[in-house]
Parts: structure tokens; sequence; C-alpha cells
């Protein structure tokens, strides 16, 4: 299958390359959009209309992202730590889960870097399946793994995440940092919020995970910040063959684990539901008489 990587901003195919930083200048353009119109460099504070402009080159990633990904079959992001290394038993766990998944028809979608990417790249590289690698703009890192066949190179984190969620049936996570808590707090609360639907998240590594998961029930849970129903959003294996089996399952049996979406929802309701607005809304104008 012919490697092919396109950069989104400019929406052409490129030779695989590592991710640079803009020319002459030290910040990605993740740096420049979120940075303060004050913390500008002199330059662009003159162009006093810079964010504006900058919608159309977001604008031109979401479109190529969603032209290259349209074809997509049924696929699975799977995420982790780009620090793990090849002899690490996660690596080889998420390469075997990849190939799994490869030869059961779906697609292995990932960050494209280093570490349980390149893993979950390359099950799905020597399955002969689609592998696809969504890399980011980083001022220190990281260059597409030689296992993505299909490689888009983002420079916004946003519309790269948008690619993340949009095109999978499934999230898998593996032991990792804030970039893997970010992208798994992000999918339960599209979850929750009835966003996305009939869309399995699983943990992957019991003991990694498992006091996240002791935190979520003492602290969040007994102080009513979530409820039962979102715990039950998030599933948890040791297993690439059980966790083969229950995308798989989720796919087939849609109303399997929407039942742990609907307990979801049906909580956030209860909490921030119309009964509660109006409640509230009284309250404060009780306050000001």
């Amino acid at each position: 299958m012919q490697r092919k990587v396109v950069n989104s901003r400019v929406g052409h195919s490129t030779e695989a390359q590592s991710a640079q930083v803009l020319p002459g200048s030290k910040h990605t353009q993740d740096q420049q959009l979120l940075a303060s119109p004050h913390q500008a460099p002199v330059a662009e504070q003159l162009f006093t209309h810079t964010d504006p402009w900058r919608v159309l080159r977001i604008m031109s990633e979401f479109v190529s992202g969603f032209d290259t990904l349209a074809e997509l079959g049924p696929a699975v992001t799977i995420f982790g730590s780009a620090r793990i290394k090849e002899d690490d038993p996660a690596y080889l766990q998420a390469e075997e889960l990849a190939l799994l998944l490869a030869k059961a028809g779906l697609a292995v979608i990932t960050g494209g870097g280093p570490g349980i990417m390149e893993a979950a790249n390359r099950g799905a590289y020597e399955a002969h399946g689609e592998s696809i690698g969504l890399n980011i703009e980083l001022p220190f890192e990281q260059g597409i793994n030689p296992y993505v066949h299909t490689g888009i190179e983002f420079h916004y984190f946003f519309v790269r995440k948008t690619m993340f969620i949009k095109y999978a049936q499934a999230f898998v996570i593996f032991p990792g940092g804030f970039g893997t808590l970010d992208e798994l707090f992000e999918a339960l609360t599209l979850i929750q919020t009835g966003k996305v639907q009939n869309f399995p998240v699983i943990l992957f590594g019991s003991a990694y995970w498992q006091g996240l998961l002791d935190w979520l029930h003492t602290t969040p849970l007994t102080q009513g910040k979530i409820g039962e129903g979102d715990l039950k959003l998030l599933m948890v294996s040791d297993s690439p063959v059980e966790v083969r089996d229950l995308i798989l399952r989720s796919m087939k049996q849609e109303d399997w684990y929407e039942e742990h979406e609907a307990d979801a929802r049906q909580a956030t309701r209860q909490a921030l539901g119309p009964d509660k607005v109006a409640r509230r809304a009284t309250r404060r104008k009780r306050a000001k008489h």
C-alpha cells in the first residue's frame, strides 16, 4: 500500500517529514493562535486582525482532513504515551490489538507518532490493514512513524481531535500522559452530553488506570460531581482479544453500549436539566429581593 502524507494546511501530499515550526520562528501555529494579543510579536500586533484571517487556515485543515478520510471505513482510534519503548509490554499489546482489529476489517487511527502510536500503526501495517496517522506540529517532536499508510499533518489540536472522534467507532486508551488524558476526558464529555453515541471508551491496562478509577469513585462521585451512570462509560481490559470483541459487539448490537450512555446522559439531565435551571433562576430572583 502506497504511503501518503498530507499537509492539512495546504492540502497536498508530501513526503513523510518531521513536524516543523514556522519559518524563522520558534512558535507553532497553535501557539500563535492561543497567545494573548499582548504576548504577540510586534509585527503581529501591527496586523491587528491576524486571528480572523487565521480562520481560513483552520478551515483548510478541516477541509483537508474531511477530504482525506472521507472514504475511510469503520475505524478505531488508539491513544497512549509517545514515550513507551519497543520492548515495553504495552507496546507489544497495542501492536497485537491493532493487528486483531485490522484482521477484523477495522482501520486503525493514531496520532502518528512514536510509542503506543507507532505500535498500533505497526500492528495494522503488518496485518495489511488501513493504518492512519494524524500528526501534530510541535516545537520539539514528532515525525510520522514509518508504519502509517495515510498520514495528515495538523497544525491545530482541536481540528485533529475532531478527526479522531468523527472517523472512529471506539477509543482504546493505553497508558499515557496529559495528551492521552485529554483525549479520554473529551470523549467522555461528548458521550455524556449526547454529542456522540454508541462510542465505547476502553481503558487498556487495569494496573495503570486503577488509581484514576479509584479517585473518580472516592472524590468526584462521592461529592456529586459525576453520577454512577458516568462511570459506566468506562470499560477496562488487559486483553487485546477482549477489546476487539467488545468493539465488534458494540458495532453489531448498538443498544448494548447505548444503555451505559443513556444512564450517563440521564444523570447529566438530572443534575443540569430544565428543572434545576428553573430552581436556580428562582433562587436568584429571591436573592435580589
